[in-house]
């Protein structure tokens, strides 16, 4: 389960709602108690009979707030036996009501005589947690923000005029959102080789071992440890459409797995490649969960640059020398937008024997990911594309996609492009050491290096 939101705006007094908390602008403890409210409320009298047409009416105008229930049962020694709650912002009078709806109300003998108020008390429990932000955070400040859920761990980037309100902020989404167990603040800047993030846990237990769904496949992973972006679940799912059962897949930065464990579960040949040790880890036990075959997945901890230059040249040379029938698509996918594009220039001349060029004869699609900085977020990717792959692509690139934003003036960008004969057999050293990796110490009876 996923779920991205905004729930910080500019507040000012003016934009404040009056059904709202009041006298708890600054807290930075939670006090429950102090959202107590007593507030009049506009109350529809009514008998049982037609309650569903009157209701029918009413709904535009009923309260709706978090534990409140708006239609209640009255007194039996009453004339009437149902009462509605409608919202004191939208109704304060008969006429508030439009004309409309106030004719098809008389027709069933409810008239103004039945519109009434009550004093109703209202707490912390009937708040939503972007009401209780409002009342509570700084007024005239333009703060836009989102969460993230990854599994039960709710994730936040809190801008640093907030960090004081972050005890508050994390158990007030605690309470609030039922599925979550733990709420961690974290940096916006991956600083590390393995993509992982600094973190805090700000509310809840601190347990980063997490479970989600995504693509009908199952993901286990340590949060804290791996890179999982929710966001990213309809990339992925796109990109898994243009595969096909028969097709192969390199994963050059694979994660946990979330395109290499459905396109395998797809009937597509899968090698799957990440350089953290964790990745690695989880992405071996995702695909025992999903009980992915294992003649059709082969999992690797390498650098990128060995991974291109090793174990997809090694598939593409091993096809040409074989002259393997080979009539699918190969598709390389790489998901690393803060620094794929300077692996681009590992493709350039990889292959270098000139005898396997009358028999290279494959369809070989990229997908390669990066930020775009500017107003011409395309013409930015193309330009990063051409020049890191030392190529022009131009003619060779089938789709500029823009996957989604970041940040002002910053998208994450997605550029196809076919990887032909012209680029790959270039004639140009691209690939370094002449050596292959040395192997890593065994944790299994095999290496890392080797297929697992």
């Amino acid at each position: 389960m996923s779920i991205f939101r905004e729930f910080f705006r500019k507040m000012s007094s003016s934009s404040q709602p009056s059904l709202a908390p009041v006298g708890v602008r600054g807290m930075k403890v939670l006090d429950r108690e102090k959202f107590l409210r007593n507030i009049q409320v506009p109350v529809l009298y009514l008998k049982e009979e037609n309650l569903s047409i009157i209701f029918k009416q009413c709904r535009p105008y009923i309260l709706k707030i978090e534990n409140f229930k708006p239609i209640m049962d009255l007194q039996a020694n009453s004339s009437f036996n149902k009462c509605i709650y409608l919202h004191p912002e939208k109704v304060t009078q008969w006429k508030d009501i439009d004309e409309e709806s106030r004719n098809v109300l008389q027709q069933f003998g409810v008239t103004e005589k039945n519109l009434t108020s009550e004093e109703v008390q209202l707490g912390y429990e009937n708040w939503s947690y972007d009401t209780i932000f409002k009342a509570v955070l700084p007024e005239d400040e333009e703060v836009i923000s989102g969460y993230s859920q990854i599994g039960h761990i709710i994730h936040l980037n809190l801008r640093e005029h907030l960090l004081e309100y972050r005890q508050v902020i994390g158990q007030v989404l605690l309470d609030k959102i039922k599925t979550c167990r733990t709420v961690v603040n974290k940096s916006n800047i991956i600083d590390n080789t393995y993509r992982n993030f600094s973190m805090e846990v700000i509310a809840g237990k601190e347990d980063y071992l997490v479970s989600v769904k995504e693509n009908r496949c199952k993901f286990e992973f340590d949060f804290s440890k791996v890179y999982w972006n929710p966001r990213l679940g309809k990339e992925h799912e796109r990109i898994l459409g243009f595969l096909k059962p028969g097709d192969v897949l390199f994963d050059v930065f694979c994660g946990v797995g979330p395109f290499s464990i459905p396109a395998a579960k797809r009937k597509c040949t899968v090698y799957a490649n990440d350089l953290n040790p964790d990745s690695f880890k989880w992405l071996k036990h995702n695909a025992e969960i999903n009980k992915v075959d294992k003649r059709l997945f082969q999992p690797y901890n390498l650098d990128g640059k060995d991974f291109i230059c090793y174990v997809f040249k090694d598939h593409l040379t091993k096809l040409c020398k074989r002259n393997t029938q080979f009539s699918g698509k190969i598709h390389v996918t790489m998901n690393l937008p803060a620094m794929a594009v300077k692996f681009l220039k590992n493709f350039k001349g990889l292959l270098k024997d000139e005898e396997l060029t009358d028999k290279f004869n494959y369809d070989i699609v990229v997908y390669v990911y990066c930020f775009a900085i500017g107003d011409d977020s395309v013409a930015e990717a193309r330009q990063m594309v051409n020049e890191n792959m030392k190529f022009d692509l131009s003619s060779f690139i089938t789709d500029i996609f823009d996957v989604r934003n970041v940040s002002p003036k910053k998208e994450m960008m997605r550029v196809t492009f076919n990887l032909t004969k012209q680029i790959l057999f270039d004639g140009h050293k691209s690939c370094a050491p002449v050596e292959p990796p040395a192997k890593k110490t065994r944790t299994t009876p095999q290496t890392t290096m080797t297929a697992l």
